[in-house]
């Protein structure tokens, strides 16, 4: 099992911590992410976009002009699609865009993304945040401290609220929490930042430097 140091909002060494091997040390598998992350996006889409045919729109109940003796071509309605306010032919309708994905594939795809990462040392534990009341001055400078820069992506748990509220105003700093770490949002951001809390399949902390 591989391990990971620990660092303080300081940036120096706080101890280290193992990772799971299922998580941060696989080998990526990019198809998977692909079809995973192209999953996702598609349904996030609305799907509400809608067109009228012919039967929908308004008018077009009388005959435009007599069947025979104009010269012209015969014709029933002027709500056919090749007339000005007419149907749309073959218009889009409203549908559902998602896709259905096996869970193994999910958890594939975020081990993979995670263990990309971890592989160009890319993702970063924080043994505590430690801050008494939301900061962004504070954020930014345990940022600077531990050496990120960049798109980062703070993983937090749900009664982290001094974390959140101290990182939300970051314009290249984008929050999750830990039950909803996916691939897409890791892959959209070069850091992954933990703290000891955060971090999925930690074992206990092995640092004896705090």
């Amino acid at each position: 099992m591989a391990s990971i140091s620990v660092k303080n909002i300081l940036g120096k060494a706080a101890g280290s911590v193992d990772l799971a091997d299922e998580l941060f040390a696989v080998q990526p598998n990019v198809p998977v992410m692909h079809q995973v992350v192209t999953a996702q996006l598609a349904h996030r889409r609305s799907g509400t976009q809608s067109t009228k045919t012919r039967a929908e729109v308004s008018g077009g109940g009388k005959k435009p002009f007599r069947q025979k003796g104009t010269g012209g071509a015969r014709q029933g309605s002027t709500r056919a699609p090749h007339f000005s306010g007419g149907g749309i032919a073959l218009g889009p309708k409203p549908r559902l865009y998602g896709q259905k994905t096996p869970r193994k594939m999910v958890r594939l795809a975020l081990a993979s993304a995670l263990s990309d990462r971890n592989s160009e040392g890319r993702v970063v534990v924080v043994d505590s945040w430690n801050l008494p009341a939301p900061s962004t001055k504070g954020a930014l400078a345990a940022l600077a401290a531990l050496g990120v820069s960049g798109k980062v992506l703070v993983v937090v748990t749900s009664d982290q609220d001094n974390v959140s509220k101290s990182f939300r105003n970051l314009p290249d700093v984008q929050l999750i929490l830990t039950g909803e770490l996916n691939a897409y949002d890791i892959l959209c951001n070069d850091w992954v930042l933990f703290s000891t809390e955060s971090l999925p399949g930690a074992t206990a902390d092995q640092g004896s430097n705090r």
